[in-house]
């Protein structure tokens, strides 16, 4: 008979990553100009892709209150909509139309993800606590994101949650915790046990991005994740403990349970480089991973005309791409809704080479109806360019890109169209910049008129005149009466 110690009731030291990233949120100032600047571009075009979102009934079925009627006095108010909602709820609704059309930012490494998602989170709570009297200017959204952009990059840098079959929202989760934890008043240790409690929770499968289970949940996924962040940071407030060892624990924790028992890497330290370095989508309402692939399609399709030719004389399409773009958008067969669409290389090339164009229109049943569409991606394939895949991951390039090689029927073969960088890029941040503005002012042209519509640009003009704000008057800017 053998003598079984039992488990040790000890409780241990936080785990350092979640130290680490309660010390970010709690003590570091951030300082860089270059980073303010880009959360005020990340800002204004965020709330512009959710008012974009906010456009297809789709997405707006699924805002508003959790039953119907429900006002809350000092209630996060949302975006495009006349709804005052409790913060979980709000976080919910704005994490969600912001995500819809896969048209915010990005940032891409050994996971990859959309860090703007955690603005859901932010903005909610800010907006909520403003209401109740609180000083809380634009300035603090600001920083929030920034550090919440910064919480999820540093995660996403070495750490492949994908591989392991784990959706990138979880990275949502644990960095919009950790920095409404502190909008919330929450000290560090607290803060601690709201980030362990954000790596506790239950974590969502990436089947929901991928064939054949592709669908709408991909949508919202990044809202619920905002929602349950809130949730658990003011669970902690109300006293809840938090799990010190989460992580390391054996069998029980999350290396072991998720992560094949390996510990997380780091890269760098924390700062400001994610927002720094950040994607903007601003060409195309495409899965990242596509995006340069997509503005080479647009080349070819000038190039056809050119030589007085359409898709209909193509005999085949090779795409030279990344290996991450294999591994989630190298799909065949039949593309079901819209989620799927704009997660398949072949139909968002297809697209622009027939059309010339994609726009977030470009996904609908009605535009996939055109038979033209499957008939020429049934000729496209993808082959892994390894130099692509190496340039992808190395810190001073972080490039993503893709080359389209095109054979006619009459056997001519046009040159290949490479393009490395898509113009969102931090390289050509210069470029893109004016494209980024022209882009918010489509989206906030639907919903409002002439005079709303200076007002709002006014106030988001320059960093300085924006970061003043109040924070809910800054809301009310882009609600409906």
């Amino acid at each position: 008979m053998s003598v079984h110690a039992g488990e040790s009731t000890i409780r241990p030291e936080p785990d350092k990553v979640l130290q680490d990233i309660a010390d970010y949120v709690h003590n570091t100032q951030i300082t860089s100009k270059l980073a303010f600047e880009t959360a005020r571009l990340c800002l204004i075009d965020t709330i512009g892709c959710g008012l974009e979102g906010l456009r297809f009934k789709e997405c707006a079925r699924l805002m508003g209150p959790v039953v119907e009627g429900t006002i809350v006095p000092n209630g996060t108010k949302i975006p495009g909509t006349n709804y005052q909602l409790d913060p979980i709820r709000g976080a919910f609704n704005i994490g969600t139309m912001i995500r819809w059309l896969d048209f915010n930012d990005c940032f891409l490494a050994a996971e990859w993800g959309h860090p703007s998602d955690n603005l859901g989170a932010i903005l909610a709570v800010a907006d909520h606590l403003a209401r109740k009297g609180e000083p809380l200017t634009v300035l603090q959204v600001l920083e929030g994101m920034i550090k919440a952009h910064e919480i999820q990059g540093g995660l996403a840098l070495l750490n492949s949650f994908n591989r392991v079959g784990l959706d990138h929202v979880v990275l949502v989760k644990v960095a919009s915790a950790a920095v409404v934890s502190k909008l919330l008043g929450l000290n560090r240790d607290q803060t601690i046990d709201v980030i362990s409690q954000a790596f506790v929770d239950g974590q969502s499968l990436r089947t929901y991005r991928h064939a054949p289970n592709t669908g709408s949940r991909k949508s919202w996924a990044a809202g619920d994740a905002c929602s349950r962040a809130v949730n658990l940071a003011l669970l902690v407030k109300k006293g809840e403990m938090g799990l010190p060892g989460v992580l390391t624990a054996k069998t029980w924790g999350f290396y072991d349970v998720f992560f094949k028992g390996k510990p997380f890497e780091f890269q760098i330290p924390y700062g400001s480089y994610v927002m720094e370095n950040v994607l903007f989508k601003i060409s195309y309402p495409a899965e990242f991973h596509a995006q340069t692939a997509v503005d080479a399609a647009h080349q070819v399709y000038a190039k056809l005309k050119a030589l007085g030719k359409t898709s209909d004389d193509i005999k085949s399409v090779r795409i030279r791409t990344q290996e991450a773009a294999i591994r989630i958008i190298d799909k065949s067969g039949p593309l079901d809704n819209f989620a799927d669409r704009d997660h398949a290389i072949s139909y968002m090339v297809a697209y622009p080479l027939i059309f010339g164009e994609l726009t977030t229109e470009s996904y609908t049943d009605a535009a996939a109806a055109d038979p033209r569409i499957d008939a020429l991606r049934a000729k496209t394939y993808c082959v892994e360019d390894k130099q692509f895949s190496v340039d992808y991951h190395e810190p001073s390039k972080r490039s993503i890109g893709n080359a389209l090689l095109v054979e006619l029927n009459d056997g001519t073969t046009l040159d290949e169209v490479i393009v490395e960088y898509p113009v969102g890029h931090q390289r050509r941040r210069e470029e893109g910049t004016p494209l980024l503005l022209a882009k918010f002012d489509r989206h906030i042209a639907p919903h409002f008129d002439a005079p709303q519509i200076k007002k709002i640009k006014d106030s988001v003009v320059d960093l300085d005149t924006l970061s003043k704000i109040p924070v809910d008057q800054f809301t009310d800017l882009f609600v409906k009466a």
